[in-house]
């Protein structure tokens, strides 16, 4: 399976020069736990990633340490040179590699190092459990199958 076929293609993206308080309701409003951080004069379709904040950035450069959110920017809190899937990229690789670097989400890029969607583990848990929901089924309807032409 290629990673452009199981990632979320509605990525919510923001600028450096952004405050991370405006950052923090985004991610409230939208339900994400990333913001992929991109250049402020691109527009889409070639967004490119240059970092990305998570809720956990936040709360350890921001909340931990009683810094004001309103005062600091994204770009002095994001992580810089994220860690990218290639949409066309094997998912078993990418997982692998996402592993190793220890990241649950990965912005994916395609072949112009545009912004085309963001893989997060959840969604590789949900298309996994599709794909166990479809072998069972073959299995329940073999059965079913087999008592019908069968008797």
């Amino acid at each position: 399976m290629l990673v452009g076929n199981i990632c979320k293609t509605e990525v919510v993206t923001v600028t450096a020069d952004q405050t991370v308080a405006a950052a923090a309701r985004l991610m409230r409003e939208k339900h994400v736990g990333l913001l992929v951080v991109v250049d402020s004069g691109e527009v889409k379709p070639d967004l490119k990633p240059v970092g990305v904040l998570t809720d956990r950035d936040i709360v350890t450069a921001v909340v931990a340490k009683d810094a004001d959110a309103r005062a600091l920017k994204v770009g002095d809190v994001m992580t810089r040179h994220p860690v990218l899937a290639g949409e066309s990229h094997s998912l078993e690789g990418t997982l692998r590699f996402m592993r190793d670097a220890g990241v649950r989400r990965a912005p994916v890029v395609g072949t112009r190092g545009q912004l085309t969607g963001i893989l997060s583990l959840d969604d590789v848990i949900a298309g996994f459990a599709t794909q166990l929901t479809d072998v069972a089924g073959a299995f329940l309807n073999e059965q079913t199958h087999e008592r019908t032409t069968r008797g």
